[in-house]
């Protein structure tokens, strides 16, 4: 791919996006509630000349047509988190008990960065360029919510999808990988129904409480036993709740599991153990009724095509050089990205950007003062570092579009 040179006028541009960003943060909105963000988005881009669609409640998508050419999707998430922010920065949330703690304003100002150059240096691409906005990524609806509106009806049919994020890496580098990049996730609530009684009368219960223990120290061996050693696998039980009185037996209790898995046949086999055990246990204690699973928050594998991660990858490490794009580190958080890709049956590719300062916590650690760790993603102290963040992420953006648009 050749270098495109008009990158080098984003300068004139990130005053720009540093004020988009920073009103996107200090204005946050949870999933599918995402309505002011929304607002904000498509003023830029018709301010820009382009027609926008609003598909899938607060998700807006712009097209560029430019030609003939391959079709390429840029992807950036906008929802916040329901979290209180203590970054003290500046421009920090205006929101109570609201905050953008996973970088999804950085990736909406990044895209809008993208799309600008790209509509602007029109001259220097051809194909389509189809930038999607999406909401609700943090509660895995947001995806099914735009491919349920008719997303795949609505816009061309693209080659490749794209997308990043901002992730507590050193800021400055960009991490790809072929393959697994996300993993899986399902978050499942398990209902388990015993026989109620008087605390002092116990042999008249079928007690809930104490299967459900039961039930919990059995999950522990779906990775310790069933798991073949290097496949990956995370299964936990995040909340067990039953009654409301030392002195009353309840008649159910209602488990909260989260699982997390990078591969399609682990994933099915975890899923088929978990409610293999809750049966058995509830068979064992002699429940009045079969217990009931609700699954919800689930979110698709990241697999990265090894076609289109090379192909971008190559782009990055030409423009940004060698020593500036790095082999990712597959991450065990998860997306609903790959919905999109999906729906169209198409490759994509998934990469992370860094963002914190690498130099700063460095020197903190070696002061001995009480920066110890990097915030993390969801954390109410996550707070990527404006500079170099938005400009790497908007060139980022720009250049994996070229590496197929750029002839």
């Amino acid at each position: 791919m050749k270098t495109p040179a008009f990158l080098d006028s984003i300068d004139s541009q990130l005053d720009w996006q540093r004020a988009v960003y920073k009103d996107l943060h200090r204005h946050p909105e949870v999933s599918l509630a995402e309505h002011k963000t929304a607002e904000r988005i498509e003023s830029e881009l018709t301010g820009l000349g382009l027609d926008v669609k609003r598909i899938g409640c607060t998700g807006r998508v712009t097209v560029i047509e430019n030609g003939e050419g391959p079709t390429v999707l840029a992807r950036a998430d906008i929802d916040a988190l329901p979290v209180t922010e203590d970054t003290r920065l500046d421009f920090a949330s205006e929101v109570d008990g609201v905050m953008h703690a996973c970088g999804h304003d950085m990736h909406a100002a990044a895209l809008l960065g993208a799309v600008r150059l790209l509509n602007e240096n029109r001259d220097a691409w051809s194909g389509t360029y189809i930038a999607l906005f999406q909401p609700a990524e943090e509660n895995a609806a947001g995806a099914k919510a735009m491919i349920d509106d008719g997303l795949t009806d609505k816009v061309p049919t693209p080659d490749v999808a794209l997308a990043q994020h901002v992730m507590p890496l050193s800021a400055g580098k960009i991490f790809t990988a072929a393959g697994p990049v996300m993993s899986a996730g399902d978050s499942v609530k398990i209902t388990i129904f015993g026989r109620g009684a008087h605390g002092s009368m116990p042999h008249l219960s079928v007690d809930p409480v104490v299967l459900a223990a039961s039930i919990v120290l059995r999950l522990q061996t779906i990775v310790s036993r069933e798991t073949e050693p290097g496949e990956f696998a995370v299964v936990t039980v995040g909340a067990s709740n039953a009654g409301s009185k030392s002195n009353i037996i309840p008649d159910r209790a209602e488990l909260l599991l989260n699982v997390r898995t990078y591969d399609t046949a682990v994933r099915k086999r975890v899923i088929a153990s978990i409610e293999r055990i809750v049966r058995g246990e509830c068979e064992a204690a002699g429940t009045p009724k079969e217990p009931t699973f609700e699954y919800f928050d689930q979110f698709p594998l990241t697999d990265n095509s090894e076609t289109v991660n090379e192909t971008v990858t190559e782009a990055l490490t030409e423009f940004f050089g060698a020593g500036a794009v790095l082999e990712a580190t597959p991450a065990t958080a998860s997306e609903d990205f790959s919905e999109l890709p999906n729906a169209f049956g198409i490759p994509y590719t998934y990469w992370f950007v860094g963002s914190f300062d690498a130099e700063k916590y460095q020197a903190a650690e070696e002061a001995g003062t009480v920066i110890t760790n990097v915030p993390a993603n969801h954390s109410p102290f996550f707070a990527p570092v404006i500079e170099p963040t938005l400009e790497i992420a908007t060139k980022a953006q720009v250049v994996g579009a070229l590496s197929y648009l750029g002839g």
